[in-house]
């Protein structure tokens, strides 16, 4: 009786351990996640045909999926996982604040990326945009109307239209950075991976309107590059 006692008691810590180990292996990839958006912010603000500051300094939130691949198009899994920040404060005017784990999944047949990894780069250029987003999942060109950004050159043309669009949407690949349309895609709040950035359960609204979280340590390069190129909301719609 004893010896069966025993061996229960072992199963039990083992399995104990295992679940443990899972828990630091799935903690440890957000984190490395959430590092990743931030090391493509910072090479993509020091590329020459990056997003233009003029249309950065409008947006409220920014989203970055690091490596993208189209292999899960094809099997139709989720596209990319990445990270959410939004700027703080009243009317998103304030600095930029903790990030919210996110999504992107399902896209339209004209949604090709090569077979290469590609990173994306989804700008929120409004409230409402972000309250959505924020809310649920939801369909990018229904849901929330969505643009090919404009890079470079390109930001002074047609400058209304891109304001307009709630979502204004950015792929890089093979040192390339261009807008894309990523129109009929979904994306949601990633909460599983959320909670294992920050040890617990918190909703992208927790983290971005209600300011429940801190920057973890993984997340403090994605903040920092988007604080050093885009320090204030110049977007007119918000006020001053």
């Amino acid at each position: 009786m004893t010896s069966k006692m025993n061996a229960k008691s072992v199963l039990v810590v083992c399995l104990g351990l295992v679940g443990v180990s899972g828990l630091y292996a799935a903690a440890n990839k957000e984190q490395k996640r959430l590092e990743n958006a931030g090391v493509v912010m910072q090479e993509i603000v020091n590329t020459p045909e990056n997003i233009p500051q003029s249309i950065m300094e409008k947006a409220d939130c920014v989203i970055v999926f690091p490596s993208v691949l189209k292999a899960a198009f094809v099997v139709g899994a989720s596209y990319g996982r990445g990270a959410m920040v939004c700027r703080t404060g009243k009317n998103f005017r304030g600095p930029w604040g903790a990030p919210a784990m996110y999504a992107l999944e399902g896209g339209s047949i004209g949604f090709q990326i090569g077979g290469q990894a590609t990173d994306l780069v989804l700008l929120i250029m409004n409230e409402r945009g972000a309250s959505s987003i924020l809310d649920s999942k939801v369909k990018l060109g229904a849901d929330a109307s969505i643009a090919a950004g404009p890079v470079g050159r390109d930001a002074s043309a047609n400058t209304d239209a891109y304001l307009r669009a709630e979502v204004l949407s950015y792929s890089r690949s093979r040192g390339l950075f261009a807008g894309i349309s990523l129109e009929g895609s979904t994306l949601r709040p990633d909460d599983d991976a959320t909670a294992d950035v920050y040890g617990r359960k918190l909703t992208a609204r927790q983290i971005v309107l209600d300011g429940k979280a801190r920057t973890p340590a993984s997340g403090h390069q994605l903040a920092a590059v988007l604080q050093k190129y885009s320090p204030r909301n110049e977007s007119e719609s918000h006020g001053n």
